[in-house]
């Protein structure tokens, strides 16, 4: 392939992921602007289960992910029967792991906002959303599993536009599950909005509910409708495999681990920020959905870079392989610090989206400007780390990831946040990416994170 067509399929894979995760922020900041109308104490409950949210959906991404990667191996090598064995196996392992995960978050809803040392009066809110959200995660793993899946077949159009519709679906639900029924002004003709009043409980169905939905519509696609995987194009079992699911553990088993090290490094920080206050702790949550804005686009061309590697070396074309993985990098690289650039320059309009307090929006937009100068590197990380995913080569990429986030990021948060408050533990996280992508970039540029390919 000449480098003009693997730059056109670089693109044609990642930019509808890159359109669905940029609506999918867009739809967060309505969604933390309708929770902030409730007031910075509804904010902060919901702020400071985020993290651990993200905790558990990333556990079930790794998961997926160790059969996602066999099947975009098995499609390079155009096995594709064996293809949709493994997708087979991955619906009923994955649906059983997540009813486990699900259990586990249930018993922890109650103690853990104590754990992080919230205050008082946000602990129940705080309980009552993650408890909520814990109920649908099975469906929350439906989703992913199918889209994974859909992705690494190199169809990234239908779980973007499928993820759009959850944002869609997510803001009508919480519209209307959030607020109490009201008088509203449309047009200048009033009328009667009908509403649930459930506050913090409604944000959280809100999303579920739009989850559920998506990952129904989801599944359908891939069982019957994918070109490729579609499992009605043969006969096969949905027993595990030993052999599929060793491979899958061995993949996906450090993706997890680093997952749950970095979201638990990301909870103690919460811990840290939550004795500053509702103030620091709702501008510390609206900030991190802020930042999103620019590394979702990162993110988009990380998931074609797994594509994109896995399916060449599945083919055994290693020199396209590594030529993908710079053209993936560098391109994330430029388009995460033009993203950056518009952050820094409108921190305090993007803050001002989600809140109505001055000093949320003002403590916001600083820690943003900080945040601003490490998003190039922070790109190098994000799609280095997919390019190493593609590969099947996940250990390595943990290490790194362990030591960036327990050692440099919370050594320097919990150094900084004495004398600096929330914008130390920002300044911190800054130079923390750097350092990251700094060391993935170097490791990129060996050759052995491409020893790992399926048989």
């Amino acid at each position: 392939m000449s480098l003009k067509q693997q730059l056109s399929l670089t693109f044609a894979l990642g930019l509808p992921t890159i359109l669905a995760n940029i609506s999918a922020i867009v739809m967060q900041f309505i969604d933390a602007a309708m929770v902030g109308q409730l007031g910075a104490d509804d904010s902060a409950s919901v702020g400071l289960m985020g993290t651990t949210n993200w905790l558990f959906e990333g556990v079930l991404s790794a998961f997926a992910a160790g059969y996602a990667v066999q099947v975009a191996h098995l499609l390079g090598a155009k096995r594709q029967a064996d293809a949709r064995q493994v997708v087979r196996q991955s619906i009923v392992v994955c649906l059983t792991f997540s009813l486990l995960l699900a259990g586990l978050g249930l018993v922890l809803c109650k103690p853990l906002p104590v754990w992080l040392g919230a205050e008082a009066h946000i602990r129940a809110n705080a309980t009552i959303y993650f408890g909520t959200f814990m109920l649908f995660v099975p469906f929350f793993m439906l989703d992913i599993v199918a889209s994974s899946m859909l992705r690494s077949s190199g169809n990234m159009r239908i779980p973007s536009a499928l993820n759009i519709l959850m944002c869609v679906l997510d803001v009508i639900f919480n519209f209307l599950l959030i607020f109490p029924t009201r008088e509203i002004s449309v047009l200048g003709h009033s009328m009667t909005m009908p509403g649930a009043g459930l506050g913090v409980m409604g944000a959280a169905l809100g999303t579920a509910c739009a989850g559920l939905v998506v990952a129904m519509l989801m599944m359908y696609y891939l069982v019957f409708k994918s070109s490729e995987l579609r499992l009605t194009l043969d006969r096969g079992s949905f027993k595990p495999n030993y052999r599929t699911f060793h491979k899958a553990v061995g993949i996906s088993a450090p993706m997890g681990l680093q997952h749950i090290m970095m979201c638990s490094a990301s909870i103690v920080i919460t811990g840290i920020v939550a004795p500053l206050g509702s103030i620091a702790l709702a501008a510390n949550s609206f900030g991190i959905t802020a930042e999103s804005l620019c590394y979702m686009s990162g993110y988009g061309i990380a998931d074609a870079s797994t594509t994109l590697i896995g399916q060449s070396l599945g083919a055994g074309r290693k020199r396209l392989t590594r030529s993908f993985a710079w053209i993936t990098v560098l391109s994330g690289m430029v388009i995460m610090g033009f993203m950056a650039v518009l952050m820094y320059v409108f921190a305090t309009e993007l803050m001002g989206l989600m809140s109505p307090v001055p000093e949320v929006v003002e403590l916001g937009a600083r820690c943003l400007r900080v945040e601003a100068w490490a998003e190039p590197l922070f790109a190098a990380a994000i799609i280095s780390y997919g390019v190493f995913a593609g590969a099947g080569y996940t250990l390595v990429p943990c290490g790194i990831n362990l030591v960036s986030m327990w050692i440099v990021r919370l050594g320097l948060s919990a150094i900084m946040v004495r004398s600096m408050g929330l914008y130390g533990v920002w300044m911190a996280m800054a130079i923390e990416l750097c350092f990251r992508g700094t060391v993935y970039l170097l490791w990129l540029s060996t050759k052995r994170w491409m020893r790992s390919v399926i048989d």
